[in-house]
This record gives structure tokens, C-alpha cells and sequence, in this order.
């Protein structure tokens, strides 16, 4: 497959994705932990408009702060197809020509440029599906070829933080290829609602907290020592997460997750102000039950 084919039709993949999500989907949590639905369109976008005046030549310099900040508006999806449309035209009419492009890192072939934003177009298109509900497959020839891509690229995008961690490889090509990328292809609906809870319990959102747990949530605190207290139900949790959610000073953090089936582990670090400051590191384990947290058991250092 040649490289003005396999881009375009990455772009599309990322494009056909993004045209199924719902208006209520754009705060949902993706795989990229840091971004929403809407944070990771935003980002792709915003490199599918720099596509067009970097394949006609122009200098970083001169476009500038152009496309910086939110580039979706009022219109998202209108915006991002948009910007879909002429990224592809920009390459098929300027790839042809051979030459370079100026990227921070310097000078570039124009059919390597290409090639990163085709992996970056296939990667976050599953991204967006993952997160919304939608179709993950790829084509195995789109995974085929950037994957071979990648062979080369795959240590220097490492090195320079561009991709996390590689994942445990299977032998399934699609898979693997999400693993070279530091992708949990497993990624599904309990880490969405893992993600949602922990946002809630460290923004002190006590209603969005109890809205993902089960009528018979079941939590084990972390004291009294040694076995703390087992609290049973939706009700008699709100009382609890209550008292912890207005500790002067709160600092809920997420060191690390990861969710395997219907279980999730927390590692985690609560901190508080007061006449007494201080804070204390823990883990929970969770599980989960028809997309909802339904058991929470709390054990702390020390």
C-alpha cells in the first residue's frame, strides 16, 4: 500500500469514529488518560490542520499560534471532519512532489511526516471507538503497514515520551500494535467507570461518586486497625465518603491503576490540611458489577 493511500484512509478510520460520537460522550475518559473524547479530537484535529501549511512548506514560524488552544467550537465534529477533508487533500496533492517538511525536530521527508500522522490518526481513531462504544477493528492492512513503520520508530518514540510503556504482546496483530503504542487494548467500560470514580472522589463530587457504585455498595475502610470497617450500601457509604470528602484540605491523587476483568487496583495517596496535617499512601481493590463499582476495600501503609 503506498503512502498517500494508507494515510487517507487512516484519516478516515479517525474520521468515521469521531462521526458516531454522541453529544453526551465528549467529557467521557479515553484510554489517553489525560484527555477526554473531546481533549483527544481537539488534539488530532489540531494536527490535521498543521498537515496543510507544513505539506505546502510553510515555516512553523509563520503559521505560528494559529491553531493553538480549542479548535472544535460549537461545531466538533463539523470542525474535526473538516479538518479531516483538507489534510487529506493537502497530502494527496503535495505528497507527489516529494521534499520535506519543517517539524520542531527539524527537517523531515514528506512520507515520514505522513507515516506519524497516519499512526496517530489509526491509534487515536481506536482510541475515540474504545471510548465512545464503538467499532475497534481496524483493517489489518492499516495495522499491517504501520506496523512495519513502526519497527523503526518505535525506540525513538519511547525515548522521547511520545508513547508509554509497551504492553504485553499476544500475537494478534492489532493487539500488539496498541501494546507497542502503550495502549490497553482491553480498555472497556469498568476502566471508564474507574476513571469517572476516582475523578469524582478527588474532585469531592460526592453525588457522581455514589452514581457509579451499586444500590449495595460495599466499602472496608482503612482503620480501625487491624481490620477496619466493612459499610454496607449506597446510603450508609454517602456518610462515610461524607466525613472523608470534607477533611480540611483534602488531596486525593491516583498514583497508578490498571483493571483486569472485574477487578481494579488503586494505588493512591490521600493527603490533608488542618492543625494536624498529613497524608497517607494506600491501595484499593475494586470490583466491579453491570458497569458499577459495587465493592471498594481500602488498605494503607503503616
Amino acid at each position: 500500500m503506498d503512502v498517500n493511500t494508507l494515510y487517507h484512509r487512516t484519516v478516515e478510520f479517525f474520521a468515521d469514529r469521531v462521526n458516531t460520537v454522541r453529544g453526551d460522550q465528549w467529557a467521557d475518559p479515553t484510554p489517553c488518560t489525560e484527555w477526554t473524547v473531546r481533549d483527544l479530537v481537539n488534539h488530532v484535529t489540531y494536527e490535521n490542520l498543521w498537515t496543510v501549511p507544513l505539506m505546502e512548506g510553510a515555516a512553523i514560524e509563520a503559521v505560528g499560534d494559529r491553531f493553538d488552544g480549542d479548535v472544535l467550537g460549537t461545531d466538533p465534529i463539523g470542525s474535526a471532519l473538516a479538518a479531516a477533508r483538507e489534510a487529506i487533500k493537502a497530502v494527496t496533492t503535495q505528497l507527489p512532489l516529494g521534499g520535506s517538511v519543517q517539524l520542531s525536530f527539524g527537517e523531515t521527508p514528506k512520507e515520514e511526516y505522513a507515516m506519524q500522522l497516519a499512526a496517530d490518526n489509526l491509534v487515536h481513531g481506536w482510541d475515540v471507538a474504545v471510548a465512545i462504544g464503538a467499532d475497534t477493528r481496524m483493517d489489518p492492512h492499516l495495522v499491517h503497514a504501520i506496523t512495519r513503520w513502526f519497527d523503526n520508530q518505535e525506540e525513538a518514540y519511547r525515548d522521547a515520551g511520545a508513547v508509554s510503556t509497551r504492553r504485553e504482546l499476544t500475537g494478534d496483530a492489532q493487539h500488539d500494535l496498541l501494546a507497542r503504542f502503550g495502549r490497553d487494548a482491553g480498555w472497556g467500560p469498568h476502566h471508564r467507570t474507574l476513571v469517572r470514580f476516582n475523578s469524582a472522589f478527588r474532585d469531592g463530587d460526592l453525588g457522581a461518586a455514589l452514581a457509579l457504585v451499586t444500590d449495595d455498595f460495599v466499602v472496608e475502610t482503612t482503620s480501625p486497625a487491624p481490620d477496619g470497617q466493612r459499610i454496607e450500601g449506597r446510603d450508609a457509604v454517602r456518610t462515610a465518603f461524607t466525613e472523608v470528602m470534607r477533611t480540611p484540605g483534602m488531596i486525593f491523587t491516583e498514583e497508578e491503576s490498571f483493571v483486569s476483568g472485574d477487578r481494579a487496583v488503586v494505588r493512591w495517596r490521600y493527603a490533608w490540611a488542618g492543625s494536624d496535617p498529613g497524608h497517607v499512601r494506600g491501595v484499593d481493590v475494586i470490583r466491579f458489577r453491570d458497569d458499577l463499582v459495587c465493592e471498594k476495600l481500602s488498605y494503607v501503609k503503616g
